[in-house]
């Protein structure tokens, strides 16, 4: 073998090296020796010179004069590089790269740029006072997109009520099978068992009394004016709410709502007005089915528990609830449908950017809705006792 073969072998093998010199100008001057390659640099770091950084960062930033010997360079002793570069420069050098081959100096500079932009941004610790802001501020933000959301349904629900040839009927009725049909054995096992659970807490208070046989009005009364509309709603929030938030965030992302738009559909015609439609029209069936179910429950734990038969219980309904009395809970339901609707709508048509938003703008949802319809409901309890009913 030549013997300047074995040379540019035996420096091919030398492990990276950075050498650190003081200039008389006040400068410093950096030569890279050695191999910078991912074989020498997998086996640890290149010889630091940071003893004499900190030394010469106590008589002030200058310039850093950087120079090469290199025998090998790749792409790793590059990024090497350029990490040594980013940390002189942090302390406020300028780094002359004139000393390197202009490919070495080119993919240092390149891998830097990339380094710089990779850069997380420095953490800010916000105080009470800030997050408060930013918490007022994005509610604000929240009730005036979905205000105008409710402007929109108005706009183009009335033009839809003139035309009603224009509904999308089918679609309307899909939506029936899924917000209604399929939720009936969930409103109904939940009601079943929250009927079960008034008429055991009533009844064991009553039976010290000896007044049994209230625990018909009370399960009869709270059931089909609070209890039926309002867990059909909280039901029908976490159901079929989430649904929609969850299948308008995803045809976001996959680009589907801006291609109606592109071929000149308005998605609220398509998309927004069948469900919330179709979940007006089953919103007070649903609840009508819910209060059977809870009132069913009632009955079972007064007649096997408390000795008030089937006869009595459906004797006595009649005589403590009349038809007012299921009309103001469902007058409620419509009001509840298009409230779980929009808000459902409203976080799906504002997901952007991954799939991670789906499931963050899905749980809003929820929790909004959910809110929405106990505040709802609070505030119609409180208009009936207004108006005498």
């Amino acid at each position: 073998m030549r013997q300047d073969a074995i040379d540019t072998f035996d420096q091919h093998e030398g492990p990276p090296v950075a050498r650190l010199e003081s200039r008389p100008d006040g400068g410093a001057a950096m030569t890279l020796e050695g191999a910078w390659v991912l074989a020498h640099l997998d086996r640890g770091p290149p010889s630091s010179p940071e003893p004499d950084a900190a030394r010469l960062s106590e008589q002030g930033a200058g310039t850093l004069h950087l120079a090469g010997r290199v025998t090998a360079f790749d792409s790793a002793g590059a990024l090497a590089v350029a990490r040594l570069v980013g940390r002189w420069e942090a302390r406020g050098w300028r780094v002359d790269m004139d000393g390197l081959r202009d490919s070495q100096r080119a993919l240092v500079q390149r891998l830097a740029s990339r380094l710089s932009d990779s850069q997380p941004p420095a953490s800010t610790r916000e105080g009470a006072l800030a997050r408060l802001g930013r918490a007022t501020v994005d509610k604000f933000a929240e009730t005036n997109a979905f205000v105008a959301f409710i402007g929109e349904l108005t706009t183009r629900g009335g033009r839809l009520a003139l035309r009603p040839w224009r509904i999308r009927w089918r679609e309307v009725i899909a939506e029936i099978e899924a917000a209604g049909v399929r939720a009936l054995g969930i409103v109904g096992l939940l009601s079943f068992l929250v009927g079960m659970v008034m008429a055991y807490q009533a009844g064991a208070t009553l039976q010290d009394y000896g007044a049994n046989v209230l625990i018909v009005n009370l399960v009869g009364i709270l059931t089909l004016r609070e209890m039926g509309p309002l867990l059909t709603a909280i039901i029908v929030a976490g159901r079929t709410g989430s649904s929609y938030t969850a299948q308008l965030g995803t045809m976001r992302l996959t680009e589907e709502i801006d291609a109606l738009r592109a071929i000149g559909v308005s998605p609220f015609e398509i998309l927004v007005m069948p469900k919330v439609i179709a979940l007006i029209l089953v919103m007070p069936l649903l609840t009508v089915f819910a209060n059977l179910m809870g009132l069913l429950g009632g009955a079972v734990v007064a007649a096997s528990r408390f000795d008030v038969g089937f006869a009595v219980y459906l004797a006595r309904l009649p005589e403590v609830v009349d038809i007012s009395t299921l009309l103001l809970g469902l007058v409620k339901t419509p009001v509840f449908a298009i409230v779980i609707a929009l808000v459902g709508c409203l976080q799906g048509m504002r997901v952007a950017s991954s799939a991670l938003a789906v499931g963050r703008a899905t749980t809003v949802s929820v929790v909004q809705a959910t809110f929405l319809v106990i505040v709802l409901d609070a505030l119609f309890s409180v208009l009936f006792n207004l108006l005498g009913y």
